[in-house]
């Protein structure tokens, strides 16, 4: 049996804030447990926030004071996290941060994940292990997703696991392959319409439930290219910013009625990407917290949705990083060629070990 303590963290597409999760994995006849011990999300104080969200626009020198900043607040914030938890800092391996992603063009070999961690752990005086990304890249690959491997080691008893984060997407075996894609947008733009209208969010999707389905739209986002490529493939904001938006805002119609044709889209493609029926799927991330969201992709699919405790579903993918995390201090595959596309399994993440 080995057991590791790792803190893993996660930051988002759609910048809901900064997720901190203290695990425990144990190795024992060559199955992986875990638990999550404490977890916390924090959110991004209002200028950092605003820099992350015109991160790609900066010019090289402010970027790069943003991936420090970033890295600074990271650092601080898993501090106090491991001070009010009142943990032992003796028993944490490692921790593990996915850091925010400004840039992901794999097309051109291109993905980056700010957050500095020679900062991090600085600050908290642990190892660090970030930047997961940038070998599958280098491999050819998308460099996403990553979460399947966790899904494959610690979430063996689905057939599908899905996360609604700021993009949608999937991960299940298929003639005992791991096939993984993200799906389509889903907070990343819910987000926005919903600002419009004065929340940051769509609690519940009452404002999407108010509106009406314009079938055009509907018809013009379910056409779309991407949905016609077969993965390995990935999305990214730029690819939403440039496809997405703009076909939606060539519509006048009111953001209620986007947000209830999004929602639409969203149910369909999803229901699209499982391919078989009767059998489990794990729901996670905030979009799941969506009461309509999840009650159309329900209404649009024949099999059994599990939404599980709130901890995993707020939680999962900062435990898989930590996972990552302890893959990587194992010198094992932490990401698989079969979901990127990359020429070869690999074991990516960079060790900052500054004490």
């Amino acid at each position: 049996m080995r057991r590791y303590n790792v803190i893993g963290t996660m930051s988002g597409t759609s910048l809901d804030g900064l997720d901190i999760a203290y695990c425990t994995f144990e190795l024992i006849e060559n199955k992986w447990s875990f638990k999550i011990n404490s977890s916390l999300t924090t959110n991004f104080p209002k200028q950092l926030l605003k820099k992350l969200t015109i991160g790609k626009a900066l010019n090289g020198l402010n970027l790069m004071k943003l991936h420090n900043e970033l890295g600074n607040f990271i650092g601080e914030s898993i501090a106090d996290f491991i001070k009010s938890n009142k943990i032992n800092r003796n028993k944490i391996d490692c921790i593990a941060s996915h850091g925010h992603t400004i840039f992901h063009q794999p097309e051109i070999n291109l993905t980056s994940q700010i957050g500095n961690g020679a900062n991090i752990s600085v600050i908290t005086k642990l190892p660090v292990i970030c930047d997961f990304r940038t070998t599958d890249v280098a491999l050819k690959g998308q460099g996403a997703p990553l979460v399947p491997i966790g899904d494959e080691l610690l979430f063996a008893e689905y057939d599908y696991c899905i996360n609604l984060g700021g993009i949608a997407n999937i991960s299940y075996k298929e003639n005992e392959i791991r096939i993984a894609f993200d799906i389509c947008p889903v907070n990343i733009v819910l987000n926005k319409f919903s600002i419009e209208l004065g929340k940051a969010y769509d609690k519940n999707g009452d404002f999407a439930k108010s509106g009406k389905v314009n079938s055009n739209l509907l018809e013009k986002l379910n056409t779309l290219e991407y949905y016609k490529n077969a993965p390995p493939k990935s999305l990214g904001i730029e690819y939403i910013e440039a496809e997405i938006f703009p076909l939606i805002n060539v519509y006048k119609i009111s953001s209620e009625d986007k947000l209830r044709t999004f929602v639409e889209h969203i149910s369909i493609q999803i229901s699209n990407s499982i391919k078989s029926t009767n059998k489990k799927v794990l729901l996670t991330g905030g979009g799941t917290f969506n009461s309509f969201l999840t009650e159309r992709i329900k209404a649009n699919t024949n099999n059994n949705l599990i939404l599980t405790s709130n901890q995993i579903i707020d939680f999962k993918e900062a435990l898989i990083f930590a996972f990552l995390g302890v893959l990587r201090l194992r010198k094992e595959t932490n990401c698989l060629h079969s979901v990127t596309g990359a020429s070869q399994n690999n074991i990516g993440g960079c060790i900052y070990q500054a004490f």
